[in-house]
């Protein structure tokens, strides 16, 4: 059976951003960045560094703030879990990451990549932090934006270490538009390397990849640039993330790439060593296709995103678990859904009143892929109340979305939008959103299609109702962004809020999604 396997570069074209991998035998795992997405912290799995599935997530909801359950108003949009580290150390996985709404550093251990995972804090706040078990039986942090700091922890991880080691290994402060951050830190044949991302003042405007490294945690850190491109991507460059070995001695960088509103996607990169010093891609590029060895030809892996028929049967212990693709926005209200109720449908009752999608609870999402991905879904909108509104998403800071209002007893198909104020990242979307077509309905249940185009930063959405065996469009081509108010890609979402009374109640089936490959 062949061994080998040849992809194009991204090598996953969807949102999977501050990865940081390492292998264990055969297997490579990869944690990546979920923000305020539930479960989080998600865990991929590969055997070739190409393809990969959802091994595990490590938590199901974090710390059950007001904000991260969407109590009133409060959100933690833009916050949550990001960068996380992983390693393996006597027989143990570490998950380590900041949450910016709680401003606190926690720590996961597992004897099992699936968990459960026993969860911890770390003493501090450790910024796009990396764990280093060193040789000696010592555990060190680092971490931090512009100065980068190494700090010494305690044998229980609970926090730095009395009169350990303390200090600042790297500066970054001139020429620079964002200094070092994004630390990723190894021991390999006797030395000690660090590799960040960091963004020039020199007028590039983009990305780019460092490395430093000494002979002792002591000693000074040296080193540079190590990868300056953007593989031919609209000045968007290939930075950050950790590099890993293969079992026939090989080496990788799996770093990601800003591609506008589907999110920051996974590019891999092969790396050489010459005189002990790391050199990424080929002749200083990313290449735009690749190939790997597997170590498990001919394996199948479960799909990262995915059509639902919503048929699930409760667990062993009477739980029920949606497909590992689905996330929830926010902490999830277990009591106010279900897909056993009504066999073969995802059902959402609404518990609260609020003034727009951005604060519904319970809205399931997934995200979507580039270059161009659709999905459709029946919605049974017959049990909403006055006021209520339920659909289908492109869910995001400046959102659009098609979905059944009823008002005054009356089901009507409404076109949403959300406007962006501008077209940069820092730039929050406009404020209120626009409800931008209508048109009455005389059968609450409809079928619903979103289609996404993120095609050379294209980033439209259209939206789609089906009329007999016709898809015909309702309102306007909407504009997507990729900015920090959400700090994730663009994500389908199906979803319900309620304006004037809660307790009515949505029914989503057949939810069919399709990806468009790149030429």
């Amino acid at each position: 059976m062949e061994t080998k396997q040849t992809v194009q570069n991204p090598i996953l074209w969807t949102d999977y951003p501050d990865l940081d991998v390492i292998r264990v035998e055969d297997t490579y795992y990869m944690v990546s960045t979920t923000m305020h997405f539930m479960p989080g912290a998600v865990i991929l799995r590969s055997y070739d560094l190409l393809h990969w599935e959802i091994a595990s997530y490590v938590y199901d909801t974090l710390d059950s703030t007001p904000a991260q359950r969407l109590q009133g108003e409060k959100t933690i949009y833009g916050q949550g879990m990001w960068a996380a580290s992983i390693r393996r150390h006597n027989g143990k996985f570490y998950i380590c990451f900041v949450a910016n709404d709680t401003h606190k550093t926690y720590l996961y251990q597992s004897e099992k990549i699936e968990g459960p995972w026993k969860k911890q804090n770390i003493a501090g706040f450790y910024h796009d932090n990396s764990l280093l078990f060193d040789d000696d039986g010592k555990i060190y942090i680092v971490y931090g934006n512009t100065e980068i700091h190494l700090t010494e922890l305690c044998s229980d991880l609970s926090g730095p270490k009395p009169g350990g080691l303390d200090r600042i290994i790297v500066q970054d402060k001139e020429n620079v538009c964002l200094g070092y951050e994004g630390s990723h830190i190894y021991k390999i044949n006797g030395h000690y390397y660090v590799f960040f991302i960091h963004w020039l003042a020199d007028g590039s405007k983009r990305r780019v990849e460092a490395c430093f490294y000494a002979d002792s945690l002591t000693g000074e850190f040296t080193g540079g640039n190590v990868l300056d491109d953007d593989l031919g991507y609209f000045n968007a460059g290939v930075a950050q993330g950790g590099i890993v070995d293969t079992p026939d001695g090989k080496w990788y960088a799996m770093l990601f790439q800003d591609r506008g509103a589907v999110g920051r996607v996974p590019v891999l990169v092969p790396v050489k060593w010459e005189n002990d010093f790391p050199v990424l891609g080929v002749n200083g590029k990313v290449p735009q296709q690749l190939t790997a060895e597997s170590t498990r030809p001919g394996y199948s892996y479960s799909p990262l995103a995915g059509s639902d028929n919503f048929q699930c049967q409760p667990d062993s212990c009477s739980n029920v678990h949606l497909k590992s693709f689905w996330q929830w926005n926010h902490e999830p209200n277990n009591s106010l859904w279900s897909v056993t109720e009504r066999p073969g449908h995802f059902r959402i009752t609404s518990g609260k009143c609020c003034s727009s999608v951005e604060h519904a609870v319970n809205t399931l999402t997934q995200r979507m892929w580039g270059p161009a991905c659709s999905a459709c879904v029946t919605l049974d909108a017959s049990e909403l109340q006055d006021g209520d509104c339920a659909g289908l998403c492109a869910f995001q800071g400046c959102y659009g979305y098609i979905a059944v209002a009823k008002d005054d007893g009356q089901y009507f198909l409404v076109m949403t939008e959300k406007k962006a104020e501008n077209a940069s990242a820092q730039g929050q979307p406009g404020t209120p959103p626009t409800e931008v077509a209508r048109i009455p309905l005389d059968n609450p249940v409809v079928q619903l299609k979103l289609h996404v185009d993120f095609e050379n930063e294209k980033d439209e959405a259209e939206f789609f109702y089906k009329e007999q065996s016709t898809w015909r469009k309702l309102g306007i081509t909407h504009k997507l962004y990729f900015k920090l108010d959400h700090f994730t890609g663009c994500r389908f979402a199906l979803f319900l809020f309620s304006e004037k009374m809660s307790g009515g109640t949505a029914d989503f089936s057949n939810f069919e999604y399709s990806c468009e490959t790149a030429d």
